[in-house]
């Protein structure tokens, strides 16, 4: 069962079950031509709120050698995907005028899409020069995405695609994350379970 807290701003009641702080391990399984890379790692992630109509995400991966050497770190944003409307905030720090969207529970379900999801939007960013933007749908207790876009620096390693699958299951979060790097197709990357610490 799903408790939501009280006092979240409508628009993230469909991503409530990821707030908080999650810690576990999980299995690094990725084949580069004839090499497969595999790896043990402890993961940290946290989904926050500040009061605006999305999640923070950060997360920090470590891995699980005698070091515990750190692995990497992601940030973003998760949101429902719908249109901007005068009601919302920006661009910059112009703000939106009143009333806010979507300040209702009756007024987020009109969002809902033909499979009785919503459509989210979720833009992660990696300190090694990848921007991704995923689009995709949470339905109940389960998220799947797809990369829409991927922005490179000119310093970044090869990266084009990704899937990314979280789901709840049996109080944990379970995800699953395929990429298309180093010149391969999609295919598996790595995979992890975390039980709520926080």
């Amino acid at each position: 069962m799903i408790e939501i807290p009280t006092g979240l701003p409508p628009e993230i009641v469909p991503l409530s079950w990821l707030l908080g702080v999650w810690e576990g391990t999980g299995v690094i399984d990725y084949t580069i031509g004839d090499e497969k890379v595999s790896h043990e790692f402890g993961q940290r992630v946290s989904f926050s709120h500040d009061g605006l109509p999305y999640l923070n995400y950060s997360s920090y991966a470590w891995l699980l050698d005698e070091k515990q050497t750190p692995l990497v770190t992601e940030m973003g944003y998760w949101r429902l995907s719908r249109p901007s409307v005068e009601g919302d905030p920006g661009p910059g720090m112009l703000p939106g005028a009143d009333p806010r969207p979507f300040a209702s529970t009756e007024a987020v379900e009109g969002l809902r899409n033909a499979d009785e999801g919503f459509d989210i939007e979720v833009s992660l960013l990696h300190p090694g020069g990848v921007d991704e933007l995923y689009i995709g749908q949470v339905k109940a207790a389960r998220i799947d995405l797809a990369t829409d876009a991927v922005m490179r620096s000119h310093s970044a390693k090869e990266y084009s695609a990704a899937t990314r699958i979280y789901g709840l299951v049996q109080g944990h979060l379970l995800w699953a994350w395929d990429i298309a790097a180093l010149g391969q197709d999609l295919r598996t990357h790595a995979s992890a379970r975390l039980a709520r610490v926080d």
